[in-house]
């Protein structure tokens, strides 16, 4: 079976984003069961929502919509280590884990802050959509 690859899929920091969502979803597994419905559902949502904004963000036609959604996914990232950081604090996280997952929150924050600068210096660019 073949299938279109879609742009936002072949970008480093989506495939990141999707790396780091996969890691939040495993380790809330492990939260107290009082958990499920507030920190597990608030940070597996902001989680999903970094990817998800850049997905929606690469159907956009303009380069300033593109990078409006990145800025969004950008904010989703603060939200995540901040659930983050609540975790260790509370002892639901390990310390290796949280520095494991701290360290990939800086490197993903910092690309999609590099992503977001560059949509906004090509916004004059014009852009199509790859669709299939």
């Amino acid at each position: 079976m073949h299938y279109h690859v879609y742009a936002f899929e072949k970008l480093e920091v989506w495939q990141l984003g999707r790396r780091i969502k996969k890691e939040v979803y495993k380790v809330t597994q492990q939260f107290p069961k009082e958990e499920k419905f507030g920190l597990v559902s608030q940070y597996r949502r902001a989680a999903g929502s970094i990817t998800a904004n850049l997905a929606e963000g690469s159907g956009r036609a303009t380069q300033s919509d593109k990078a409006h959604f990145t800025n969004v996914a950008y904010s989703s990232g603060l939200e995540c280590l901040d659930h983050l950081i609540t975790a260790y604090d509370l002892s639901y996280v390990e310390e290796d884990t949280y520095k494991k997952l701290r360290v990939q929150y800086d490197e993903l924050l910092n690309k999609l802050n590099r992503f977001y600068k560059s949509q906004l210096k090509n916004k004059n660019l014009k852009t199509h959509l790859n669709r299939p």
